[in-house]
């Protein structure tokens, strides 16, 4: 199959490491109905925010760079901060409408750095405190 990615030893060790970060996380972070949780993942292009109430297991408001609403806002850009900073703006603003206020962030297994920063910067931008 030519064009097809190999995968190599190197990306799955990064992979499995960044899930053992991403799980002793999760032992500390839970989200309740009162504080939700802000779950994040990235890839190279996108990134993808999620409130998530645990004690129901229900995503309460998401927001990514996929999404027609906040695509539109950014068609003129191409840097990644200012996506993710955006998404977190937007991610914020359909909280606030479902009355969430409050949160704590679960940065998935990513460095605090970045496009992760800049996205829980856009979302106290926003209006949620965490």
């Amino acid at each position: 199959m030519s064009g097809s990615k190999k995968v190599t030893k190197a990306t799955v060790e990064k992979l499995r490491r960044r899930n053992r970060r991403r799980l002793a996380i999760r032992i500390k972070v839970s989200g309740t109905g009162e504080r939700p949780r802000i779950a994040v993942f990235r890839s190279n292009s996108q990134i993808y925010a999620q409130v998530i109430d645990d004690s129901s297991g229900k995503t309460l408001v998401s927001a990514s760079t996929l999404e027609k609403e906040i695509a539109a806002r950014l068609k003129d850009t191409k840097n990644r901060l200012e996506q993710s900073h955006a998404v977190g703006v937007a991610l914020a603003e359909r909280a606030l409408a479902k009355d969430i206020k409050r949160v704590v962030f679960d940065r998935g297994g990513y460095i605090y750095a970045g496009r992760v920063k800049s996205l829980a910067e856009g979302a106290r931008k926003g209006g949620l405190e965490f």
